[in-house]
């Protein structure tokens, strides 16, 4: 239901998770020596982790607020992750010539995502039997 509530959740989960992806993505770029971009893979990843694991307790949990799942999921996780940012820097890279590294780019974002949040998902379905 979309009440004051949900979108004041939805808002303060998106101000941490905004936070977050500059502060990790900054890191990693910083820290790692690359050729594709790393901060947003590590961010694009953590967070497809993240969300099986959360979709995976929440379900296991029912009686949950809604509105923390509205401030974890859809606010925190919806502004770490960043597909907008995925999209620019593989097209910079293609339009730089850089194919390897781009297709690279696009195969560990698409591919890795979904196997992290299966796993994460997974891993909680698990291990909470």
């Amino acid at each position: 239901m979309m009440n004051i509530l949900t979108i004041l959740a939805v808002a303060s989960g998106g101000a941490l998770g905004a936070t977050l992806r500059m502060l990790i993505s900054g890191s990693v770029n910083k820290h790692i020596v690359h050729t594709i971009p790393f901060g947003t893979l590590t961010v694009n990843l953590l967070g497809s982790f993240t969300i099986g694991v959360l979709f995976a307790y929440f379900h296991l949990n029912t009686h949950l607020s809604p509105h923390l799942k509205s401030f974890l999921i859809t606010g925190m996780l919806g502004a770490l992750t960043t597909y907008s940012t995925f999209a620019i820097e593989s097209f910079f890279l293609l339009e730089s010539g850089e194919y390897l590294h781009a297709f690279s780019s696009m195969a560990l974002n698409l591919f890795g995502t979904i196997l992290f949040a299966g796993l994460g998902y997974l891993l909680i379905l698990h291990f909470t039997k």
